[in-house]
């Protein structure tokens, strides 16, 4: 199963409050807002980070998903996170691998040359999990939810080159990270202690919830050809957590 991690969804209270300082410390403008999610009652952003991307969602009424998921959570945080399969088949796969499993489908749209799943982060246990495919078939480069290719000539030769993985925390891990690997079709392998799902381009790494939040996406690893520059916006602006890491939006991020 070839599913490449395309991109990772944040949820916040205040679009502006979250997207102003990911620009900022990775130095970078947003390369695309879609308006089609105002009818869900959002509204969004996207920063580029090589073919990858970086999303912030926020509520703009009440009685929304990302509402409900902010209560919960208790504040800003780890939403989605979404792939991309080069094939119909692989998605079909994933689709009836969740259904054999117990996990519903949170909401999914066929548009031709586009399919949309979308998977109940009740189900999954800690997020949202987006499979997408379309016609072009290109996981580095079209991107629907980025506007196609639009995105291409809006995403500059910035700090941070890859998204190359994701933390998922729960009370019990192994039993998350058993529920993804069934529901992606891969196995699921212990690295430097922990469960582990390896995607084609990037890692899924299963911990406990230790921080009183309960399931959830907790960090996000990103890959940097200027790591000290990132580290050193983020320190002028309060938001350096460690040697390598950061927290902007409720989310850890780990600099490689």
């Amino acid at each position: 199963m070839a599913i490449h991690l395309r991109q990772i969804c944040l949820v916040a209270g205040d679009l502006s409050s979250a997207i102003d300082p990911l620009c900022e410390v990775f130095d970078t403008p947003v390369c695309y807002e879609d308006p089609a999610v105002a009818k869900y009652g959002l509204e969004n952003a996207l920063l580029g980070m090589g073919t990858q991307f970086l999303e912030v969602v926020a509520p703009t009424q009440g009685g929304t998903a990302a509402g409900r998921y902010l209560q919960r959570r208790g504040g800003d945080g780890g939403y989605m996170v979404i792939c991309q399969v080069p094939t119909r088949q692989e998605q079909v796969a994933v689709r009836d691998n969740a259904t054999a499993n117990g996990v519903r489908v949170a909401h999914e749209s066929d548009r031709g040359n586009w399919y949309l799943l979308q998977l109940h982060p009740g189900d999954m246990g800690a997020s949202f999990l987006s499979v997408e495919w379309d016609d072009q078939e290109d996981v580095s480069g079209n991107w629907e939810p980025a506007g196609g290719m639009a995105w291409a000539d809006r995403v500059p030769d910035g700090p941070v080159t890859a998204i190359t993985g994701a933390e998922l925390q729960a009370d019990d891990p192994q039993a998350l990270a058993e529920r993804w690997g069934k529901v992606a079709g891969l196995p699921v392998v212990e690295v430097a202690g922990a469960p582990q799902i390896a995607l084609a381009n990037a890692a899924l790494r299963f911990v406990p919830a230790t921080d009183g939040r309960g399931p959830g996406l907790s960090a996000v690893t990103l890959t940097c050809s200027d790591r000290d520059g990132v580290l050193k916006r983020a320190d002028r602006m309060g938001l350096r957590t460690g040697d390598t890491q950061l927290v902007i939006c409720g989310t850890r991020f780990d600099l490689g």
